[in-house]
C-alpha cells in the first residue's frame, strides 16, 4: 500500500464488501478497523470474525438472498455481521432500534427475515411483537455459542457489483415502510468516481480515524462506515449519539473525519465549555441528512475550523449523489444555501409535473441518475416503477439548478417531515391517530424547530361531542410509534382545508408555520 503526496490512499481496492476485510487483513492486519467503547477489532480480527459468522450463517441453512436482520445499537458486532452477510450472499436488514414492537414486526415480516440478531436490551420489543418473530432469534453478547467452532477462513462466495447486500427500510407515504434493496455497487460507485477524477471533495487518507455520528440503520451511517472500511481507515462507532461524548472522543482519540447530521453539530456547539481546541485533530466534517441553516453552518465552520462537505441523496440513491465541496463553504457566499453539485458520473435534472425537463432556475422535482441507485423496493414493483424510471430516481424533492449545475433544495413535493435527519411521514402518524376512538380525522405537517430542524404538528378533528386531550393522544401513540415520530403539539379544529375534489390542502396548513420563507425546509 502506498499513499499519494496528498496523503490519499493509493492502492488497488476491493469492489465488493465481500472482499473488503480480506484485502486489508492481508495488507495491514494490525491496523484498528473498528473501535466501540473500550473494544477494538483490527482488520485481521474483523476479517476472521466475519468469516466465522459467515460460516455460522451457512451452517444454519441460510443461502444467498436470505434476509438477516439486526436489532441493536451500534457496535462492532453490527459490522461483523454486515461483512458476514456480504461473504454469504445473504442480505442484511438493519432495524431502527427506536421503533416499537409493531413497527419492528412489520419490517421482519415484510422482509421475510429468516434470522434475527438482537441485543438483550431489545428482547421486550421482540417479545411484544404482534406476529411471531423469525424462525431463529440469536442473542448478541457473551457467550455466543452459535458461532463457536466455525472456521475463520473464507467462504468462497463471489459477489458481483449487482449482488444485493443490504435492505434498509424507509417510512412510506402510505404509512408502511418500504425496503430499499442496495447492491454492493452502492457502496463503491461514488468513491470510485471521486478517485477517477482526482477530486478530494470527500477523501480518505492513511491514518484517518473516522467517527460515525449517524446510526447504521440509516443509509448515511452505513455508507460512511463502508467507505472508511473500504479505504482501510479506523472507524469509531457510537452506541448512541451524545454530544459531550462525541466531543471527548474527537479530542482523546484524535478523530480526523466525521459524518453527522446538522442537529448533531448544533448539540455539540451547545455543550458547555466547548471550544475550537476540542476539534484540533479534525480535518474534514461531512454532513447531510437534512438541510442546514446558514447560521449553524457558519458557526460550525468557525468552531470546528476544518473542511466541510455537504452531501445530499436518498436511501434510494445509495446515499450521496450531490456534494457541496469544501471550497464552496465560504461564509456569506452564494453557494452556502446550495445542496451541492452532482459527482462525476451522476446526472441531475429538474422536471415539471408532466415530466418535461426544466431550465436552470425553474423549480420542479429533482431527479438523480447515479450508478449507486437502489435495485428495487422489496416486493413492491409498482412503487419501484414510480420512483425508478429509466435509471432516474424521482426524489420527491422540489428544487432547481443554477447555470453551473449546483442543486438548490426549495421544498419537498412529498410530505415528509424531517426530524433530526429522520424522515417522518404524515400518513403513518395520521393512520395511528385516527385509530383513537375520539379522533375523526388527523392531518400532520412539519413545523420549523430550532434544534431538530422540524417538529411534528398534528391537526386533530375530534369526534362530535368528544374532546380528547393532548395527553390522551400522546399516551395512545407512545406504544404505536417511535418517539421521534410523536407529535410535539396537537391543534384541535372542526375541519381541515380541502380543494374542490376533496384533497386535503396540506401545504396551506404548513404555510401557517413557514410563512414567507423562501426555503420551506429547515
Amino acid at each position: 500500500m502506498t499513499t499519494t503526496r496528498t496523503g490519499r490512499l493509493d492502492h488497488p481496492e476491493p469492489r465488493t464488501l465481500a472482499r473488503t476485510t480480506g484485502h486489508h487483513a492481508l495488507r495491514q492486519p494490525t491496523t484498528p478497523a473498528v473501535h466501540c467503547e473500550d473494544r477494538t477489532l483490527t482488520y485481521e480480527q474483523l476479517h476472521r470474525e466475519s468469516n466465522r459468522v459467515a460460516h455460522a450463517l451457512l451452517a444454519a441453512g441460510l443461502t444467498a438472498g436470505d434476509r438477516v436482520a439486526y436489532l441493536g445499537r451500534e457496535s462492532e458486532h453490527y459490522y461483523v455481521i454486515l461483512f458476514a452477510c456480504a461473504k454469504t450472499g445473504t442480505v442484511l436488514v438493519p432495524v431502527n432500534w427506536r421503533l416499537t414492537a409493531p413497527e419492528v414486526s412489520h419490517i421482519l415480516q415484510d422482509s421475510r427475515t429468516r434470522l434475527l440478531f438482537r441485543e438483550d436490551e431489545f428482547a421486550p420489543v421482540v417479545d411484544g411483537m404482534p406476529s411471531p418473530p423469525p424462525a431463529t432469534v440469536l442473542r448478541l453478547g457473551e457467550p455466543e455459542s452459535w458461532r463457536a467452532g466455525h472456521p475463520d477462513t473464507d467462504t468462497g462466495f463471489e459477489a458481483t457489483a449487482d449482488t444485493p447486500v443490504a435492505q434498509l427500510y424507509t417510512s412510506g407515504t402510505t404509512g408502511l415502510p418500504k425496503g430499499v434493496v442496495l447492491a454492493h455497487r452502492s457502496f463503491f460507485a461514488i468513491r470510485s468516481a471521486l478517485n477517477s477524477e482526482g477530486l478530494d471533495w470527500i477523501d480518505w487518507r492513511a491514518g484517518d480515524i473516522a467517527l460515525i455520528g449517524i446510526p447504521g440503520f440509516h443509509i448515511g451511517g452505513l455508507w460512511w462506515a463502508t467507505q472508511n472500511f473500504n479505504a482501510g481507515t479506523t472507524v469509531v462507532v457510537l452506541r448512541a449519539f451524545a454530544a459531550r461524548q462525541v466531543v471527548d472522543l474527537i479530542r482523546t482519540l484524535g478523530v480526523t473525519t466525521a459524518c453527522v447530521v446538522p442537529a448533531m453539530l448544533r448539540m455539540m456547539l451547545a455543550e458547555p465549555g466547548v471550544h475550537a481546541g476540542d476539534f484540533a485533530t479534525l480535518r474534514k466534517t461531512v454532513y447531510g441528512g437534512s438541510p442546514i441553516s446558514e447560521s449553524l453552518l457558519e458557526a460550525s465552520l468557525a468552531v470546528l475550523d476544518c473542511e466541510f462537505a455537504q452531501i445530499y441523496g436518498l436511501t434510494e440513491t445509495g446515499n450521496t449523489a450531490v456534494c457541496l465541496p469544501p471550497a464552496a463553504h465560504v461564509p456569506g457566499g452564494p453557494l452556502m444555501r446550495a445542496a451541492g453539485r452532482p459527482y462525476p458520473g451522476v446526472r441531475c435534472k429538474v422536471i415539471d409535473t408532466r415530466g418535461r425537463e426544466l431550465p436552470p432556475g425553474a423549480v420542479g422535482e429533482i431527479c438523480l441518475h447515479t450508478p449507486a441507485r437502489m435495485v428495487e423496493y422489496w416486493g413492491l414493483p409498482d412503487r419501484t416503477a414510480e420512483t425508478l424510471v429509466d435509471g432516474w430516481i424521482h426524489t420527491g424533492d422540489a428544487g432547481y439548478t443554477d447555470e453551473d449545475g449546483y442543486v438548490f433544495i426549495h421544498d419537498r413535493i412529498k410530505d415528509a417531515v424531517l426530524v433530526a435527519g429522520e424522515n417522518v411521514y404524515p400518513a403513518e402518524i395520521e393512520n395511528a391517530l385516527e385509530h383513537h376512538p375520539e379522533v375523526a380525522e388527523a392531518v400532520v405537517v412539519g413545523a420549523p424547530d430550532e434544534r431538530w430542524g422540524e417538529r411534528v404538528h398534528a391537526f386533530v378533528v375530534p369526534v362530535e361531542g368528544r374532546t380528547p386531550s393532548p395527553r390522551d393522544l400522546h399516551t395512545f401513540l407512545v406504544t404505536r410509534l417511535a418517539a421521534f415520530k410523536l407529535p410535539s403539539a396537537y391543534e384541535f379544529t372542526d375541519h381541515v382545508p380541502r380543494n374542490p375534489s376533496g384533497k386535503i390542502l396540506r401545504r396551506e396548513l404548513r404555510d401557517r408555520f413557514w410563512g414567507a420563507s423562501a426555503r420551506k425546509v429547515n
